[in-house]
């Protein structure tokens, strides 16, 4: 599933070809692709004709674009497959094309939402004053928000008395960090993904925040990470920050460090990587 860097390189994207053009017409083609729109498909599109599209926004993984005059917005859930793809008119339909937008310039390109397995999708929503879709309000400010605050970060994982890489896929903690970025931060930081948050310093959660951040803006440079053919641009390209893992997906290779192999164990319905050397695992409480 997309994390921070590969939604905010669609955002731009749709920043730079989506952003204060009017739709003249949205089109529904497959129901499942707006079933959280809870009024259904004619009313999605009926609410979107003629409405002009605002600069597209990211909190964290959530990506929605606003709806002007309207104090509502489009939010996208990209799922495991879902793409945002701005492509000229006469481009052939994709297999998985869901909703369609046309816009009523002359700029030759509609924005167009294609999902294979058709976890993802649109809808519509209510915005706060601070134009965050409602159902999203509760999220997280993340990491790369220049309005994030460190301290308060650190004080809340010090009172949640979890585990840190827990803590980091907490939306309600910090947003934006999924299983890749906090397994490849831990790693950096030389941090087991089980140490616990209780006994972390001040410093030591600087030192985290540095490293995600860090792994975050090296990612966004090389257009995010792409495993495989599913998570693509705008523009239809992928990203090429997988070639640069440190940890994840490196199960029985070398360490990039200390050269022991990289483990892998299942945990939480998923995988963490870790090196057993330079992250070593908290002592069990006696």
């Amino acid at each position: 599933m997309p994390e921070l860097p590969e939604v905010e390189v669609v955002r731009r994207g749709l920043e730079r070809w989506v952003a204060h053009r009017t739709v003249a017409e949205a089109e529904v083609l497959h129901p499942r692709a707006v079933r959280r729109h809870i009024a259904g498909g004619e009313d999605f599109a009926h609410r979107l004709g003629g409405r002009r599209l605002g600069t597209p926004s990211r909190r964290g993984k959530y990506l929605w674009i606003p709806v002007e005059s309207a104090d509502t917005a489009i939010l996208a859930h990209l799922g495991m497959s879902g793409q945002l793809l701005v492509q000229p008119h006469d481009t052939p339909d994709e297999k998985h094309l869901r909703v369609r937008l046309r816009f009523d310039d002359d700029l030759g390109t509609e924005l167009r939402f294609v999902d294979q397995r058709t976890f993802g999708g649109l809808s519509l929503h209510d915005t706060t004053p601070d134009g965050l879709p409602d159902v999203i309000a509760h999220i997280a400010r993340d990491p790369l928000d220049p309005l994030f605050e460190d301290e308060a970060f650190h004080q809340a994982l010090r009172r949640k008395r979890t585990t840190i890489k827990r803590a980091l896929l907490d939306q309600s903690l910090i947003s934006g960090v999924g299983n890749i970025y906090a397994d490849e931060s831990l790693w950096r930081s030389r941090i087991h993904y089980e140490r616990p948050t209780a006994n972390f310093t001040r410093p030591r959660t600087a030192e985290l925040l540095g490293h995600v951040r860090d792994v975050m803006n090296a990612a966004l440079a090389v257009g995010g990470t792409s495993f495989d053919s599913l998570y693509v641009n705008v523009n239809g390209e992928s990203g090429y920050f997988d070639r640069s893992l440190d940890a994840y997906g490196r199960e029985n290779l070398p360490c990039r460090r200390c050269s022991t192999p990289i483990r892998r164990h299942p945990w939480m319905n998923r995988s963490s990587y870790f090196c057993p050397t330079c992250q070593r695992p908290p002592r069990p409480l006696s």
